[in-house]
């Protein structure tokens, strides 16, 4: 599947890869996939920043969401986790609850959100009508795959930054079809 890629497809699987090393974790899951995204300088990015998605934003929220924590159900028996990183971090110094996360180093391996991500967006090239057909995955393609596979890490982070995701599909389609 890779060969089908542009290269600022492939630059953002990387970036995507230092993301996931970034936040600690061994593995590239979806969210990866849409920081990285939000670096592209290409079609994807520029969706993105179109609605607000800009990097700084995105890993805030994901930042502030508890990343892989459910906060939502956390919420709902009572735990507040801006509290609880807030008192961790005034105990014990900035980044306490990231500490102790062993960081693997060499190849990430990929979740099966993030290769249904992937799938998503070779599934929407290969959908196209064969007038507006792309050869390639660029990297519009992946924010689509993104928003196809309803990561909940994802979801949780565009649904906190108040993205308007029909908006935000709307401007993939009018880039694609320039």
């Amino acid at each position: 599947m890779f060969e089908r890629f542009a290269q600022e497809a492939r630059r953002a699987v990387v970036v995507a890869q230092e993301e996931a090393r970034d936040l600690r974790t061994g593995r590239i899951e979806p969210v990866h996939l849409l920081l990285a995204l939000t670096r592209d300088p290409g079609r994807g990015g520029a969706v993105l920043r179109s609605v607000g998605l800009d990097h700084a934003t995105v890993r805030d929220a994901l930042t502030r969401s508890g990343g892989q924590l459910d906060a939502d159900a956390l919420a709902a028996v009572g735990i507040d986790l801006d509290r609880v990183r807030a008192a961790a971090e005034s105990a014990f110094g900035p980044g306490a609850l990231d500490r102790g996360r062993r960081v693997r180093t060499g190849h990430a391996p990929f979740t099966d959100g993030a290769k249904r991500v992937l799938e998503a967006a070779l599934r929407h090239v290969v959908a196209q009508p064969r007038r507006r057909r792309h050869r390639v995955i660029d990297t519009g393609h992946l924010v689509v795959g993104v928003l196809a596979v309803a990561d909940p890490v994802v979801e949780r982070v565009l649904r906190q930054l108040g993205t308007d995701v029909v908006r935000l599909r709307q401007g993939l389609d009018g880039a694609s079809a320039a």
